[in-house]
């Protein structure tokens, strides 16, 4: 729990008593000679989010912040001057080999009931917080046709089936041009296969091929893929009934000019939309929610406020039986022992460890390792090196067990806390916890960025009082009034986890839903490009 020294002016946070740092929290920064109520006083100027040292530091000292060595310092600071990135030796990452396993048996988290939200029911069993019509492509090739088709679905179709939120082409960049066989090419195929079958979309699945590519429609969407909404489509395929593949080729003889294709898709939306119309909301526990908690443009209050504040609500939905999936390999992988200890199973403790080790090699294919996650902003906001932020990424997961993990691509199949490995990419990240099923989507950011997902709905938190104030019309959520001493944490994690029921039932839209922001989908496909 951060603690603050609180006054007005001049502030600074502790994450743990034994830090030897803190971070400074005065909008704009406190300059030189500024003394806290402690006694300390300021050598250098330092920016707001930036560490202070609390006592001298000789060169050699492990700096501790979250009571984490997060790097050693490389000459002598004493206490007062600016600790930043060039003051540190970063540590080597843990090895992983003898790592705690499935050590730590937290108290059960009593059962939270009675919450609930409005939601669409689908065939699967899934439900959806969303009833949109995703039109997915094989190839990138397509994307052009199939824009236009949606930009004159949404003018000429939508207006008349009033219960579809939307339509979205769910455009990438794969499909042709690569290695298909290769043993890595599981991981794009299976991703934009599990997207297209999303809570949000109703079971409704429309590809839009060019007839040429690697990526034939069969291969995305092989028989039985597709579950079997009622007894339209129904393919003769033996003793089994799957729902029929609904495909339209624009290589196939039929089409005559652009708008010949044009038309054959929005023939055939016309169809789906039609299906999605009939749906109605009804109520559905909280345990029905999946949501995909992710950061992006973090900096050093991320840690403090935004991801503290989305752990307590990550206990809260885990209480309420709901399935909460958090990501990013490079911003965990330096607190794997902390995620290992948590596992509720040894089998699941060492999937956490291969997931790991998949993604030390193919970081070291490259010639990098986990400190190229940082960024320069992150740096400007504080956070010196990825052991930083990853003590910080890491409370976004909350304090439940982990009960399973999911590799790239693959789809949720379970409730409660899972791990699901993702690259950092923001864009890459929230397309992989896509597929792996989300109906509602949480980013937390100290820099900003108006990041959104068209697929789902993305509520935005921010870390900073002066962000939110700023950005007033692009985040749902000011976190930065913990650290003003405004509200505590367990308030922003109730607020927050009230607000996704109201978001959930469709009573409220987020900003980025407001203004229709949206990034594309980003697959990730380490296999190789041809």
């Amino acid at each position: 729990m951060p603690t603050a020294i609180q006054s007005r002016a001049p502030l600074y946070i502790t994450m743990h008593e034994r830090d030897n740092v803190a971070i400074v929290a005065n909008d704009g920064g406190l300059t030189a000679g500024t003394v806290f109520p402690s006694g300390l006083t300021l050598i250098d100027k330092v920016p707001q989010g930036h560490k202070v040292a609390l006592v001298d530091l000789p060169a050699g000292t492990p700096v501790l912040r979250y009571n984490v060595v997060i790097g050693r310092t490389t000459r002598d600071v004493p206490a007062g001057s600016w600790v930043h990135e060039r003051l540190l030796e970063m540590p080597a990452a843990r090895s992983l080999e003898g790592l705690p396993i499935a050590t730590v048996q937290p108290p059960a988290l009593p059962p939270l009931e009675g919450y609930g939200f409005e939601g669409y029911r689908n065939a699967d069993g899934s439900v959806g917080t969303r009833n949109i019509l995703a039109i997915t492509q094989t190839v990138q090739c397509v994307a052009g046709v199939t824009e236009f088709a949606v930009q004159r679905i949404k003018a000429e179709l939508l207006p008349k089936f009033p219960n579809v939120d939307d339509v979205v082409a769910l455009e990438h960049s794969y499909g042709c041009g690569v290695a298909i066989d290769a043993p890595d090419a599981i991981i794009p195929i299976r991703t934009l296969r599990n997207i297209s079958l999303n809570p949000n979309f109703g079971g409704e699945v429309m590809l839009v091929s060019l007839g040429c590519e690697k990526l034939q429609p069969e291969r995305l969407m092989p028989p039985g893929t597709i579950p079997l909404v009622d007894e339209r489509n129904v393919a003769d395929v033996g003793d089994s009934a799957d729902a029929k593949l609904d495909v339209v080729c624009l290589q196939d003889d039929a089409h005559v000019g652009f708008m010949s294709m044009v038309d054959s898709i929005m023939r055939q939306a016309e169809e789906h939309l039609e299906r999605l119309n009939a749906r109605r909301r009804e109520t559905v526990p909280a345990s029905e929610l999946v949501v995909g908690v992710q950061c992006g443009g973090s900096d050093a209050f991320s840690g403090v406020t935004a991801n503290p504040a989305v752990g307590f609500c990550t206990d809260l939905l885990v209480r309420a039986g709901a399935t909460v999936m958090f990501s990013e390999v490079t911003e965990v992988r330096d607190g794997i022992d902390q995620l290992t200890s948590r596992a509720t199973t040894p089998e699941v403790a060492e999937a956490m460890i291969r997931e790991m080790a998949w993604y030390d090699a193919y970081l070291d294919k490259g010639r990098v390792d986990r400190s190229a996650n940082t960024t320069p902003g992150n740096k400007k906001g504080g956070l010196s090196n990825i052991v930083e932020k990853a003590m910080g990424s890491i409370v976004k997961s909350g304090s439940a067990p982990i009960s399973g993990v999911l590799s790239p691509g693959e789809k949720v199949r379970q409730k409660g806390l899972i791990y699901a490995a993702t690259p950092a990419s923001d864009f890459i990240c929230g397309t992989l916890q896509l597929a792996a099923g989300i109906n509602l989507h949480v980013f937390t950011t100290g820099r900003g960025t108006p990041y959104g997902l068209a697929e789902v709905p993305v509520i935005k938190v921010a870390t900073r009082s002066d962000l939110a104030r700023r950005w007033h019309d692009l985040m749902d959520v000011n976190a930065g009034r913990i650290a003003d001493g405004e509200a505590t944490i367990e308030d922003v994690g109730w607020e927050l986890f009230r607000l996704m029921l109201d978001v959930a039932s469709g009573r409220r839209k987020t900003w980025a839903e407001h203004w229709k922001l949206h990034n594309a989908l980003v697959l990730f496909n380490p296999a190789p490009v041809t």
